[in-house]
C-alpha cells in the first residue's frame, strides 16, 4: 500500500484549512459480484474519497474467501455489508480474537435468501408453499441442462448462500426424489439462467436473495422451512459436514465488518465514524439497483446515480461540508 510523506508545509496546510476532517489514509473496501454489494462499495469509495480525502480502493472478493482474509491477513480493511450468519465458528473465532469487528449496519432491514419459485408457478399450483412441497415435484421444475430431472440452480462457489443450498439439497435427499443442483459460474450467469427460464415461462428452483433488482422484475416466491440456528451452527453453513439436517435461512442482518488492523489505526477516524453512521435500507438499495438493471449500469455509475437523485438518504451520513463536496464532485 501506497505511503505519502507530508512535508511540514503540506501538514500546515491540511490543520489550517478551515472545518476540515482529520486527514484520511489509504482504506480498502471489499467488492462482492451482487448488485446491492457493488453500491454499496462504490457509494463508501465515492463519498470516502470525495467528501474526506481517503485512498479508497476495491478489493474484488466474496463473503467466506474475504472474510477468512480479513481474519487471517487483516485484509481488505472493509466489508461493507456481509450477513454474517452464513458464516460459521471460524468468523465467531475471529470475532473473538479481535481480528474483526462489527463497525457499522449495512442494509438497516437485513437482507433474506431462499429457494425462490415464479410467481406464475407459485399462483398455478397454491399447495406448493415449502421446500418440502417443491421437492415432490421434479416435474413442475425442470433442470435446464437435463430436463428430465428437477433442477435448484445455485450461485457460484465462494457464496454463503451456495453453501448452505448444498447442505439442504443433500439433508432433503433431493438427489433421490430426482433433483440435481445446477452450478452458476457468476452472479450474471445465475442471473442469466434465472432470466432465460422466467421469459420462457418455464418453472424452476433458484437459490436467490432480497434485496435484488431481479425479484422486482421478475416476480418470486420464497419457499418456506424451519430454522434451527443450533443446527445452523454446527452443520448448515460448513462445506465439510458430512450429515446435515434441513434447515433453512432467517432474515439476515447485514453489518459492516472492520479488520482488527484497521480499528487499530489512528489516521482512519474520519472514515470510522463514516461507517458508524452509514446504512440504507432494502427499499432504499432497491432503487438504485433496479436503475442499475434498467440502464445496464455497473456499480461505478449506480453509485454516482444515487449520490445525484438520493440525497435525502447519504447526507444524513456526513456533515454538512463534506456534503457539498459529495454533491460538487458528482455533477
Amino acid at each position: 500500500m501506497r505511503k505519502y510523506l507530508l512535508s511540514l508545509a503540506a501538514i500546515g496546510a491540511l490543520v489550517s484549512a478551515g472545518p476540515a476532517h482529520a486527514a484520511c489514509g489509504d482504506i480498502t473496501l471489499a467488492l462482492f459480484s451482487w448488485q446491492s454489494a457493488e453500491a454499496n462499495a462504490y457509494v463508501d469509495q465515492f463519498i470516502l474519497n470525495n467528501g474526506y480525502g481517503c485512498d479508497a480502493t476495491t478489493v474484488a472478493g466474496d463473503t467466506v474467501p474475504t472474510v477468512t482474509s480479513m481474519i487471517e491477513k487483516g485484509q481488505p480493511d472493509i466489508a461493507p455489508s456481509v450477513a454474517v450468519s452464513l458464516l460459521s465458528d471460524f468468523y465467531d473465532k475471529g470475532l473473538a480474537e479481535g481480528r474483526v469487528s462489527r463497525i457499522g449496519t449495512g442494509i438497516s432491514d437485513g437482507s433474506v435468501s431462499g429457494w425462490y419459485i415464479p410467481k406464475y408457478v407459485a399462483d398455478a399450483h397454491p399447495d406448493i408453499k415449502t421446500v418440502e412441497d417443491a421437492i415432490k415435484h421434479p416435474e413442475l421444475f425442470p433442470s435446464p441442462e437435463d430436463p428430465s430431472k428437477g433442477g435448484v440452480i445455485q450461485g457460484p462457489q465462494g457464496w454463503g448462500d451456495t453453501v448452505v443450498t448444498a447442505q439442504l439439497f443433500k439433508a432433503l435427499g433431493a438427489d433421490k426424489k430426482g433433483f440435481v443442483l445446477v452450478p452458476s459460474g457468476s452472479a450474471a450467469a445465475l442471473d442469466g439462467t434465472i432470466a432465460k427460464a422466467y421469459e420462457g415461462k418455464k418453472g424452476f428452483i433458484a437459490a436467490y436473495w432480497a434485496p435484488t433488482s431481479l425479484l422486482v422484475k421478475y416476480p418470486m416466491v420464497r419457499l418456506e422451512a424451519a430454522h434451527d440456528e443450533a443446527e445452523w451452527v454446527r452443520c448448515t453453513t460448513k462445506q465439510d459436514c458430512p450429515d446435515p439436517k434441513p434447515n433453512y435461512w432467517k432474515t439476515a442482518e447485514e453489518i459492516t465488518l472492520a479488520s482488527g488492523k484497521f480499528l487499530k489505526r489512528d489516521d482512519v477516524a474520519p472514515a470510522k465514524d463514516y461507517f458508524a453512521k452509514r446504512s440504507w435500507s432494502q427499499a432504499e438499495v432497491g432503487k438504485v439497483m433496479l436503475w442499475m438493471t434498467e440502464n445496464q449500469a455497473n456499480g461505478e455509475d449506480g453509485a454516482k446515480w444515487f449520490i445525484q437523485n438520493m440525497p435525502e438518504v447519504w447526507t444524513k451520513w456526513v456533515p454538512a461540508d463534506v456534503a457539498e463536496k459529495v454533491k460538487a464532485a458528482a455533477k
